[in-house]
């Protein structure tokens, strides 16, 4: 595809002078005390080489919006900067034989070059990176504030693991079984990890999305449903025999029983047996004294390769291993036998779970297979059969539950959890399905987590004079090998101890890439202090940020850990706000040959070549016209070549009218009554098209704003002036033309506001406010005929004047018209739009 001749529409001549000016006039600079503040940011990019079209629409919009508000007057704040640290950099950087960080940095700079070609908004003063060790510093920082307010913590616990990136992943990383990033089948290794405490804030996660109205309900949905709160009771069942001896042994706890979370104790004495998971923390113990030893250990090798969505898929048939071990059900008294089973996954409760097989299909399916008892403690109400072979899962009354016999579910659910709790066996309960937030990775490309190892003083941070902790030069081998490559760096990893100077060992983890984004929104508005991560009175002067855009595939990660960061800050004083994103927006992908751009699937549009052969405005209008934002588009040569044409028509208009925009483009409000009918329309026009383009640039229907200002463009290329008035309202009509345009496709508007006359930048310029006698609807008489004659006429809208569907709906309203079709039969309809509607009848 190449560039069609548009005779003087010359992008690369008139675009760079205007980028020069903006970064030169500092147009989009805000200022800190800045009143009427505004936050428009953009999720922003992982510097992975040159940006592509399928990065660049996000990056539009922004730009758009904040084009709009500063030409609305208003002090954005619109920031740039690079989530650099990461795996991606990491496995380039071994592949080429060089270090991360200069792959990193080199592409930061090709990225920094292209945006700059674009011409985006950005204050570039605040622009930062955050694998520089002045933003690193203070995600060390943070994380020593969240390990001192007991946030974060180490354990060593079951854990997913990659092995192809030979690193572990969060939960939240883990899709349909396989690694986020590669793809890779996940399986699970027991490591010593560090972790934030994100489930002490799971109820105000939940109960503040209802803060969130101007989020997309699909995003809320999706972070209420990753949070998971059920509702229920806990219940112990004691151990029984050797288990309870061994169990007692090994963890000091005089009685030690089976901690189990469920949402239907009302169904407790329909508890037959148990099931555990294989990653229970009891495991050890159980393999030891079961008389199923070998059994049981070989279960849980072949479990713990399956993915957790193989493990839990309903389409499978459960299976399991009996321990031969025993606990007992805390209100029947009866010793009911443990299983292992690998449908049962330890991050939910407790990993354990009572099996009611008369009353769960899951559980009932597991006892048929094994022959375990079945006992019905349920009865369905009225004259409803229970299902022979099925378990009942509705409605109903307990029977062969004891003292609770009689009640319904719902009140049982109630009583057998006072019960619980009176006893000391349980009580009501509310457990959730988010897990704490696993930050530790095993490779060199992230922030080192700032503790020691200290065998005299056990674990000890590193004190906040000594930040950052840098991570090594030199010769190092970054070749994943399930370990961190810092291990390997001896002369790094040794350090003396910060509270009694003995011999240490630096932690060697880094810290998840999310940790890095969680809070880079706060250090925008403070990029360069170098004494504290931000000030609290720019923070809040700023924060929350008004507008944020980025994609649906940020719904859970980054997002919900963003809000977690925001809240732990907000109680310890640092923050006001206790939420980050008032508004967020979630654009569509741009496909090309019916898929995602993807380098890997050959089929990007690299956005620097491209906007050297076309212009930056061309990418822009063919991206916002294509599609509404939020939904995907097909990137086409047509669409590129239809952009280029209707920037190529603007310009020849303003060019040709010239004079006209030179002398008259700065009117304002017209006398109507002044104007001949066809300067009237223009200049009626004009204001729809002002109000609807404001409409629908601020309601984030862009490609509706574009087709009315091609629309207009139409209107204002047919007039051609004859009176001074007409000259008037042509050049009024290109002066809001180009200002609506600016937004949209800033480097022609600003060139042709300069050619009008204008010194300063457009964007210093305020969007003008439509004439309200010009919105004012042109009505006109409509005449309705059957068979030729005048049969009736209305005062209507001209818009509607010229719809047939609408003058139809009109005539059979119209009574005498409605007279003379009611005994015939329509022939034909001529319709003359804006004038007449001829209906042609005969006798039935």
């Amino acid at each position: 595809m190449s560039v069609e001749n548009n005779e003087s529409y010359s992008p690369s001549e008139i675009e760079p002078k205007w980028r020069e000016r903006w970064e030169s006039e500092e147009i989009f600079k805000a200022p800190d005390d800045a009143s009427d503040p505004v936050y428009v940011l953009e999720m922003f990019p992982y510097p992975s080489g040159d940006l592509h079209m399928g990065h660049l629409k996000n990056y539009v919009i922004g730009d758009l919006l904040v084009r709009l508000l500063v030409s609305d007057g208003r002090n954005v704040l619109h920031p740039m900067g690079y989530d650099a640290f990461g795996l991606p950099a990491e496995n380039a950087a071994i592949q080429r034989g060089i270090n991360p960080r200069d792959w990193t940095l080199g592409n930061i700079e090709t990225y920094r070059e292209t945006i700059r070609q674009l011409g985006l908004s950005y204050d570039w003063d605040r622009e930062l990176a955050t694998c520089d060790p002045e933003y690193y510093r203070w995600t060390q920082w943070i994380f020593l504030h969240l390990y001192r307010n007991g946030l974060a913590y180490r354990k060593s616990s079951n854990v997913n693991w990659c092995p192809s990136c030979q690193t572990v992943l969060a939960n939240e990383q883990v899709e349909a079984g396989a690694c986020y990033r590669c793809e890779s089948i996940v399986s699970k290794r027991k490591l010593p990890q560090w972790y934030f405490k994100v489930t002490d804030y799971a109820e105000r996660l939940l109960k503040d999305l209802d803060l969130l109205d101007r989020w997309p309900e699909r995003v809320r949905v999706m972070q209420e449903n990753w949070i998971g709160r059920s509702e229920g009771a806990n219940v112990t069942f004691p151990l029984l025999g050797d288990l309870r001896d061994t169990v007692a042994g090994d963890t000091e706890i005089a009685e030690p029983g089976l901690q189990v979370f469920t949402t239907r104790p009302d169904t407790l004495f329909g508890a037959t047996f148990m099931v555990l998971a294989p990653e229970h923390e009891w495991m050890e113990q159980i393999v030891a004294v079961s008389p199923n030893r070998d059994a049981v250990t070989a279960y849980i090798e072949q479990a713990l390769l399956k993915s957790e969505i193989e493990r839990t898929s309903t389409d499978r048939v459960q299976d399991g291993v009996d321990t031969g071990l025993e606990a007992q059900n805390p209100l029947t008294g009866e010793a009911v036998p443990i299983w292992v089973a690998d449908y049962v996954i330890e991050s939910y409760g407790s990993g354990a779970i009572m099996a009611v097989p008369a009353h769960d299909e899951r559980d009932h399916a597991f006892a048929k297979r094994y022959d375990l008892p079945i006992r019905v403690v349920i009865e369905p109400a009225g004259e409803v059969e229970a299902p022979s072979d099925e378990a009942w899962t509705g409605p109903g009354t307990l029977i062969n539950s004891g003292e609770f016999n009689g009640l319904t579910v719902s009140e049982a659910i109630v009583k057998t959890s006072e019960h619980l709790e009176a006893t000391g066996q349980g009580g009501a309960a509310v457990t959730w399905r988010l897990r704490d937030w696993l930050i530790s990775r095993q490779r060199y490309w992230g922030a080192p987590i700032p503790m020691i190892h200290c065998d005299r003083c056990g674990i000890v941070p590193v004190p906040d004079e000594d930040l950052p902790v840098l991570l090594p030069e030199g010769e190092i081998d970054f070749t994943p090998r399930g370990k961190s490559p810092l291990q390997a760096v001896e002369e790094w990893v040794a350090v003396s101890c910060p509270e009694c100077g003995e011999d240490a060992r630096r932690e060697t983890d880094t810290m998840d890439t999310f940790v890095d984004s969680s809070w880079y929104f706060l250090r925008y508005c403070d990029a360069k202090n170098d004494q504290q991560a931000w000030d609290t009175e720019k923070v809040d002067h700023w924060m929350a940020v008004d507008h944020y855009i980025g994609g649906i595939e940020h719904a859970i990660l980054h997002l919900l850990y963003s809000r977690f960061i925001m809240k732990v800050f907000h109680d310890t004083g640092h923050v006001k706000d206790v939420e980050p994103f008032t508004s967020l927006f979630t654009q569509g992908m741009v496909l090309r040959n019916g898929d995602k751009m993807s380098k890997s699937k050959n089929n990007v549009v690299p956005v620097g070549p491209f906007v050297k052969e076309w212009g930056a405005d061309t990418a822009r209008i063919t991206i916002l016209f294509a599609a509404p934002p939020e939904r995907d588009f097909e990137w086409t040569d047509e669409g590129v070549q239809g952009a280029f044409r209707f920037l190529g028509r603007v310009h020849r208009l303003c060019t040709r009218q010239g004079d006209i925009g030179r002398q008259f483009h700065a009117e304002g409000h017209l006398p109507m009554d002044e104007m001949g009918s066809g300067a009237q329309a223009v200049y009626r026009k004009t204001q729809q098209t002002l109000k609807k383009v404001r409409h629908d640039a601020y309601g984030f229907h862009f490609n509706t704003a574009v087709a009315a200002l091609m629309e207009f463009y139409n209107e204002l290329s047919r007039f051609e002036p004859d009176s001074e008035m007409d000259r008037m309202v042509m050049g009024h009509g290109l002066g809001i033309f180009v200002q609506m345009l600016a937004p949209f496709a800033p480097h022609l508007a600003e060139e042709h506001w300069s050619r009008f006359g204008e010194p300063d930048s457009i964007f210093r310029t305020r969007w003008p406010e439509p004439d309200p006698a010009g919105l004012e609807e042109e009505t006109i008489t409509f005449i309705f005929q059957v068979n030729g004659k005048l049969r009736g006429e209305v005062e209507v809208p001209a818009e509607e004047a010229a719809d047939k569907e609408a003058m139809l709906a009109a005539a059979r309203s119209h009574e005498n018209v409605a007279r003379y079709l009611e005994d015939g039969e329509v022939i034909k309809e001529i319709f003359v739009p804006g004038k007449l509607l001829n209906i042609v009848v005969k006798a039935r």
